[in-house]
């Protein structure tokens, strides 16, 4: 059918709704209207020849942990993502380059860490998109996450209340209706458990572990008029975190001064503070506060051939990193650095979808966005010289000694204080043209071309081509095909531009190396894919892409804070294939997903400084694996819904990042498998309504893993994996 022909359909029943009896027609006349302008809004992005992996609210209900869980363990689910520590994903061998959206419109990042500001609770459905994107899709191309929210059209909520191990207590609420033209969704959830980042020992209680968070999230859309609407979104986060300690730590680093304390000597020495020479790493008392406020407003208006969307966005980010303990951070780390960084993001996205008869759909749009960054530090550090011979525990050489690389030790005990402020603005526009061209009738092509510019620590700019095509040879078998060029900028709001000769000779001195600028990554990627529905209510999937980059974008923990920094790899590959599959028979659902890749990167060419001479040098001429290349991963679930009770259960597998070797990143962590359960019971209750009940266990065979053991190019501290836990939840329908 014509589309002019199905607009003409819908407008009627609009019509025939109106004349109904006034309470009933206005619901009616505002759910049709709002379901086929939203639609239209997602008929202006397409996902043609993307590789696009879907999880709905019910699904997400319906895993142990249910919508209690964080963003990040309902996407650990789909195919090809690797789990990190900080709560970080792996997409296809990415280091990050993930893009959020909420109903298509972009949420700009942030320099936030730990935070998750969107919260399955606001999901109607959570969207993974990748491989060879089509054109509206830029800078960010690792992974696009699009999360559907709730609207308020299915009236009513709930409130809830869970926790269980860890001392987790997780009271929500969330709640959505209609008033007149207008529909709305709030949601809200407090969180508190001693397990707010991953354990550095490994131990099933992690010592000065405590998160306390806040999140709010609200929706809502005003009906306009049968052709347009105004749609306002915002949410909220606030978050603290303790940094774990590991127990039992003693405080190693340089040689010490002479004529201080002087304790027993050990193959680095140790450092001093005043008259400190130990420290108990019990006692270190490092926090982390981290705040995200995003909003948007969209107006879209649909009529005749020509759907369009105009939205504004903003996003307010903060981290703010103090050690309360200073004496003990420079005794462990040689720096106790307190850092403030701010990025308030801002701009607009318009797009547009102009359909041509039933063969053609040409799409265009344009994204402007710009940041302003503030970064304030303040580094307490200590004098260094280069000794030569070699000085022993306890001695430091005169003041006329000549330098020698081979060691260093401090010649004051005395903390110095080094400030290092700034600002920037930074920006980027894209610009996009497609067309959606159905050549035959199981045939169809998507061919476009973007061109994005940025400028911040440094610009650049490109053009970049795309096509996807997609194939149905037979009604149950679609192939599809595609290429992209892509055009990465590093992210600015983590870039690094401290002055690093402001560290020289003290304790924070950097590796020697220079610190060129993070550059624009430049690609070219390669995507082949098929599905095919399978009797008796199976579907099954096989795609494969290869990635050829310049100047690869990776990240690192450098420093005392949990701050990511990226830096650049000359060249990259990055290739591999993966699984899916899932069977529906009734109460009954499963799936199953499985990837093999390889990520690897040859020749550090900025933030330099960051890494030791001597992997500089052999990662010039060798390529290596990405620190975060993970082999082999599996994820797997199934549910089953008998009368009203729901027993489920999911696990994941991974063959362990990469770690310390012979070689830079030449070795890997142990690989792991995690195995969780849970049930769930509706009760209805004449007087009350529904309740439900649940009971969950995570990690159910208490699977002692690392995710990071401390070693490998660009990594910070060991974390592992959270131990098994038991959690409880109540929850009543409003």
């Amino acid at each position: 059918m014509a589309r002019t022909a199905i607009f003409s359909t819908t407008t009627a029943l609009v019509s025939m709704f109106s004349l109904m009896a006034p309470a009933f027609g206005q619901i009616e006349t505002v759910v049709v209207t709002a379901k086929r302008l939203a639609e239209a809004r997602n008929g202006i992005q397409t996902r043609l020849g993307a590789s696009t992996y879907t999880i709905t609210a019910a699904q997400i209900k319906a895993q142990p942990g249910g919508d209690n869980l964080g963003l990040n363990q309902v996407v650990l689910q789909a195919p090809g993502v690797a789990e990190d520590s900080f709560g970080q994903l792996h997409v296809r061998g990415e280091h990050n380059g993930l893009q959020y959206r909420v109903n298509g419109v972009i949420i700009p990042e942030g320099n936030t860490v730990f935070s998750q500001t969107l919260n399955p609770r606001l999901a109607n459905a959570v969207q993974l998109i990748t491989g060879a994107l089509p054109a509206e899709y830029g800078l960010r191309t690792a992974g696009i996450i699009d999360v559907q929210t709730k609207t308020g059209l299915d009236q009513g909520g709930e409130v809830s209340l869970y926790g269980g191990s860890h001392s987790e207590i997780n009271p929500s609420f969330d709640y959505g209706g209609t008033a007149g033209n207008l529909s709305y969704f709030v949601t809200g959830d407090y969180l508190t458990n001693t397990l707010g980042i991953e354990s550095p020992d490994g131990s099933a209680n992690p010592l000065h572990d405590r998160t306390k968070q806040w999140h709010g999230f609200g929706f809502a859309q005003d009906i306009l008029d049968a052709h347009s609407s105004l749609t306002a979104i915002f949410g909220t986060s606030n978050d603290i975190f303790q940094i774990p300690d590991q127990r039992g730590q003693t405080p190693g680093g340089l040689s010490g001064v002479d004529g201080l304390c002087h304790p027993p000597p050990s193959p680095n020495g140790f450092l001093e503070v005043g008259n400190a020479c130990s420290f108990a790493s019990e006692a270190l008392n490092d926090n982390q506060r981290e705040i995200t406020h995003f909003a948007t407003v969209s107006y879209l208006r649909s009529e005749g051939p020509i759907d369009f969307q105009v939205s504004f966005f903003g996003r307010y980010s903060s981290l703010f990193f103090t050690p309360n303990a200073a004496v003990g951070d420079i005794l462990f780390t040689g720096l106790a650095q307190t850092a403030y960084k701010r990025d308030l993001a801002y701009g607009t996205q318009v797009e547009g979808a102009y359909h041509l008869g039933d063969t053609h759909t040409v799409r265009a749009g344009l994204i402007y966005q710009a940041d302003d960054l503030t970064s304030t530090t303040s580094s307490l550090v200590l004098a260094t010289a280069d000794p030569t011979p070699p000085a022993p525990p306890g001695t430091c050489p005169a003041a006329d000694s000549p330098p020698n690389a081979a060691t260093v030790c401090q010649t004051s005990a005395t903390p110095l204080a080094i400030a290092d402020n700034s600002t920037k603005h930074a920006w980027s526009y894209s610009l996009y043209l497609q067309d959606e061209w159905k050549l035959l009738e199981n045939l169809t092509i998507n061919y476009g071309v973007r061109w994005d510019q940025f400028g911040a620590f440094t610009s650049a700019d490109q053009i970049s081509p795309r096509i996807n095509a997609v194939w149905k040879p037979w009604a149950d078998t679609t192939v599809h095909a595609g290429y992209s060029r892509y055009f990465t900028p590093p992210p600015i709001e983590l870039v690094s531009n401290e002055h690093i000769a402001l560290f020289n000779n003290t304790t924070a001195a950097g590796g020697g190396g220079p610190n060129d600028t993070p550059k624009a990554e430049r690609a070219d990627y390669y995507d082949l894919g098929i599905n095919q529905v399978l009797p008796y209510g199976f579907v099954a999937g096989l795609d494969t892409f290869y990635k050829l980059s310049h100047n690869l974008i990776d990240e690192g923990q450098f420093g005392a804070p949990i701050i990511l920094t990226p830096f650049n790899y000359l060249s990259g590959r990055q290739y591999g294939v993966e699984l899916t599959g899932t069977y529906t028979n009734g109460p009954f659902y499963a799936y199953a997903n499985g990837a093999y890749e390889r990520a690897v990167g040859r020749d550090i060419v900025s933030s330099q400084f960051n890494f030791s001479p001597d992997d500089l040098a052999f990662i010039a001429t060798h390529f290596i694996p990405l620190d975060h290349q993970q082999l082999g991963s599996i994820s797997a679930g199934a549910s089953y819904l008998w009368e009203a009770t729901r027993f489920s259960a999911d696990m994941v597998f991974g063959t362990g990042l990469r770690a310390g070797g012979a070689t830079p990143n030449g070795g890997h962590v142990p690989g792991h498998a995690v195995l969780n359960l849970g049930v769930s019971h509706e009760f209805n209750l004449a007087s009350a309504g529904s309740v439900t009940a649940r009971f969950d266990v995570i990690n159910v065979f208490d699977n002692e893993y690392e995710i990071r053991d401390g070693t490998g190019v660009g990594v910070g501290q060991p974390q592992f994996g959270a131990r098994r836990g038991f959690f409880v939840g109540l929850s009543k329908s409003l």
